[in-house]
């Protein structure tokens, strides 16, 4: 039995789980000295989640199960998420039986257990929160299907992995129903992630908050939990759409000597797609919530032209 497989998908949990609170940091650092103010450091969100963690849980007496299980729930779809994406190796166990939509299917669990618990208490924000991220969620997620769809019929796999050896082969070249899925997934991201111009992850103002309602009445190593698997979910989509788009870098099938180069190759891109994120949030402002609508039916667009683009030039 081949162990290699086995120590790569380990592997890549570790450094999710330890490169996503630094990314993070990473972007809050840029939008800091974007706008000229000082940075609270790299390293500042992992000492938020241990500050959390030794925290006491308060919870209201009418939280059912719910609101107790959504924290883990969530923490453990994002971090099954890493397993998915080939990160570091497309030599990856769970490769062979889920796909991108397998991921879109988790992100959704995460998302509707979170809009359960927001309104379980019975709180006024909690169910304002739960009722705009289900209204963003029946938006973003067909347009997100529609972009998978239109990589999978250029790489003719569903799978990350295959799509990366395709890509490897030289059978993907720049087209055009790439270049729109490539836009159609950037605005998605920052409707998946809650960043600007969809929500404001740094305000806590009732009239504009989305994902920050829902969990308002969390705290201790519930919270913990939640903010942790929020950083990941952020880094996911970046490893997400690297791996889709510019997967160059990953180590292939069986090559263990590729994997640091691999790990050099994911700080660099992290670092770039921080950048472009902190460029993008700095030059935009927050959107109304009834302007959403518009902004993600461009994204659904974009894919839809991107599939269409496939179809009639290719």
């Amino acid at each position: 039995m081949n162990l290699y497989p086995f120590v790569i998908e380990l592997l890549q949990f570790l450094v999710l789980l330890g490169i996503a609170p630094v990314f993070a940091g990473w972007v809050k650092m840029l939008k800091c000295w974007s706008q000229g103010r000082t940075s609270p450091g790299l390293f500042q969100p992992y000492r938020d989640i241990m500050k959390l963690f030794s925290k006491d849980v308060v919870l209201a007496e009418n939280a059912s199960w719910i609101f107790r299980f959504t924290p883990y729930l969530v923490f453990g779809s994002a971090l099954l998420a890493g397993g998915i994406i080939p990160i570091l190796s497309t030599d990856l166990p769970l490769a062979a039986t889920a796909d991108v939509i397998v991921l879109v299917g988790l992100f959704a669990i995460a998302r509707f257990f979170t809009a359960l618990a927001g309104m379980d208490i019975g709180t006024a924000f909690g169910g304002m929160g739960s009722s705009r991220e289900m209204t963003i969620a029946s938006l973003a997620e067909p347009a997100m299907l529609m972009a998978i769809f239109t990589m999978s019929l250029a790489n003719k796999s569903t799978s990350l992995s295959q799509m990366v050896q395709v890509i490897y082969s030289g059978q993907t070249v720049l087209r055009p129903s790439i270049a729109f899925a490539l836009l159609a997934f950037i605005l998605i991201v920052l409707a998946e992630t809650g960043r600007i111009p969809v929500d404001n992850p740094a305000t806590h103002l009732e009239l504009t908050m989305i994902h920050e309602a829902m969990i308002l009445e969390y705290s201790g190593r519930h919270l913990a939990l939640i903010e942790w698997a929020g950083m990941m979910k952020l880094c996911l989509f970046m490893l997400l759409g690297a791996a889709a788009f510019a997967p160059w870098g990953i180590a292939a099938s069986g090559d263990l000597y590729a994997i640091p180069a691999a790990f050099f190759f994911m700080i660099l891109k992290l670092g770039a797609a921080g950048v472009v994120l902190v460029l993008i949030e700095t030059g935009l402002a927050k959107m109304r919530l009834f302007r959403l609508t518009e902004f993600l039916g461009s994204a659904f667009l974009l894919a839809t032209l991107g599939m269409l683009s496939y179809f009639i030039l290719e």
